[in-house]
C-alpha cells in the first residue's frame, strides 16, 4: 500500500499542476489564475516558499536557469511529484464523492420529513 501523504495546500496543488511542462514563477502564477478563474492568486512568498519545499521533497526539480535574466529559473514535475499529485486527486475525489453522498442522503431525508408533515396536516 502506498504511503499516505498529508493533504496538499491549494497552492501546492496548483503549483504541481502548473509544472507538467517546464515553467517559471510568473508562469505558475498566471497558470493558477487561469485554472481558478482568477480566484487564487499566489503571492511571491507563498510561491517561492512552496517551490523550495517541493524541491526538497524531490517533487519538482530545476529544469533550467537563465543567469543573465534575474536568475529566472524553470522547474518541472518529477515522477515523485506526479505520483503525489495523482494521490491528491484521488483524495479530493473521495472528499467530493463523500460530500455528495451525504448531502444527497440528507436531501432525501428532508423530503421524507416534509411529506410526513404534509400528510399529518391533511
Amino acid at each position: 500500500m502506498a504511503e499516505k501523504q498529508p493533504a496538499m495546500t491549494e497552492a501546492v496543488y496548483y503549483i504541481l499542476l502548473s509544472l507538467q511542462t517546464p515553467n517559471h514563477g510568473y508562469g505558475i502564477i498566471q497558470n493558477t489564475l487561469e485554472l481558478t478563474g482568477g480566484r487564487l492568486e499566489l503571492g511571491a512568498g507563498t510561491l517561492y516558499g512552496a517551490i523550495n519545499t517541493l524541491v526538497d521533497r524531490q517533487w519538482i526539480r530545476l529544469y533550467s536557469e537563465d543567469k543573465k535574466s534575474r536568475k529566472k529559473k524553470q522547474y518541472i514535475l518529477t515522477e515523485q511529484g506526479f505520483s503525489a499529485l495523482q494521490q491528491e486527486v484521488r483524495r479530493l475525489k473521495e472528499l467530493l464523492e463523500n460530500g455528495e453522498r451525504v448531502l444527497s442522503l440528507q436531501s432525501i431525508e428532508c423530503e421524507i420529513l416534509e411529506e410526513a408533515v404534509n400528510l399529518q396536516m391533511t
